[in-house]
């Protein structure tokens, strides 16, 4: 056979399996089989990548808020006694910002604190302005309403008293806190559903405790209803589960990025409480960091010891770029 005999009909062959594809096209049974799957999967990817950025930006919403964790200026420990504080230097408390004489702090032995307000100070308790001596509400004294808010600065700057460890503080906000309006931003891992797994929730007796230690030195005994177990890339993993009252577990934990991608100290991660099988979702896309990798001023609990993974949880909030301290 002549070239241009073995050409002519290598042209034909062509034109006839173009032909038969374009019918298949027209019909739709050529097309069908590829186009099916990424039909189907698009809408699940979509809707994740969805709800993982509507996390985020609710992330970020909250803190900055002009109350939220950047905005926190101090944490000045209140010895027992009668103490002056605010800005001017000559107080025994000295603030960041505010007014120059807030008037007296005073932590009597019944464990109660009243303040005395200095009569140049415009201030505000929980939104209404302040005329007179005032016993303040701790955040140990009413763990649902809260701890009396001292409002200063017209409304940007807010003082309330908190208990760690048996010790008093003030913490003091400023909606113009320099970690506020410095706010270096956020970084993730990028979002994985892999990373959203089912767990395993193993109860433990009614009334246990587990002890975790804070950044500032203290151990508290925090409610420890059972523990979470998961696989990953075929290991077993467990977690201790934390209840804080309210409807979703809270998990402090530490893995192989911390320090190395993540937040040197652990993550905090909530989950819903349990299903009636036991089971628990845990969605480490939206792990985040602690306080703490934002201010000096937070009292953030560390990881036990039991939440300690040998793994590394590429997902999630990375290390606040901007973290000094």
């Amino acid at each position: 056979m002549s070239q241009i005999a073995t050409r002519i009909i290598v042209l034909s062959l062509s034109v006839l399996a173009l032909q038969a594809c374009q019918r298949g096209d027209a019909s739709g049974a050529a097309s069908a089989p590829a186009a099916t799957p990424a039909a189907a999967t698009a809408p699940v990817d979509a809707a994740f990548a969805q709800a993982q950025q509507a996390w985020r930006d609710q992330r970020r919403e909250n803190l900055l808020k002009p109350d939220g964790w950047t905005s926190l200026i101090g944490l000045h420990w209140v010895e027992p006694g009668p103490h002056y504080f605010g800005s001017a230097a000559d107080n025994g408390i000295r603030l960041a910002m505010g007014p120059a004489h807030f008037g007296m702090i005073d932590l009597r032995k019944n464990g109660t604190v009243r303040l005395q307000p200095d009569r140049t100070a415009q201030l505000t308790l929980d939104e209404q302005p302040l005329k007179g001596a005032v016993t303040l509400v701790t955040d140990a004294d009413d763990a649902e309403a809260g701890p009396s808010r001292l409002g200063f600065d017209e409304g940007k700057g807010l003082a309330t008293v908190i208990k760690r460890g048996g010790r008093y503080a003030l913490r003091v906000k400023h909606a113009d806190a320099p970690t506020r309006t410095g706010f270096a931003g956020l970084n993730y891992w990028p979002a994985d559903p892999s990373w959203k797994i089912q767990g395993k929730f193993v109860p433990h007796p009614a009334g246990k405790t587990i002890e975790i230690a804070d950044i500032i030195g203290t151990l508290n005994k925090i409610p420890n209803p059972g523990a979470i177990e998961f696989q990953r890339d075929g290991r077993s993993y467990r977690i201790e589960a934390l209840d804080e009252g309210s409807e979703e577990l809270f998990l402090v934990f530490a893995d192989r990025t911390n320090g190395h991608g993540s937040y040197g100290a652990g993550r905090f991660l909530y989950v819903p409480k349990p299903d009636a099988q036991g089971r628990v979702v845990l969605d480490f896309n939206q792990s985040y960091n602690p306080p703490c990798a934002f201010t000096p001023f937070a009292t953030c609990p560390l990881p036990p010891q039991a939440n300690r993974l040998d793994l590394e949880v590429l997902s999630g909030e990375k290390a606040y770029a901007k973290t000094a301290h």
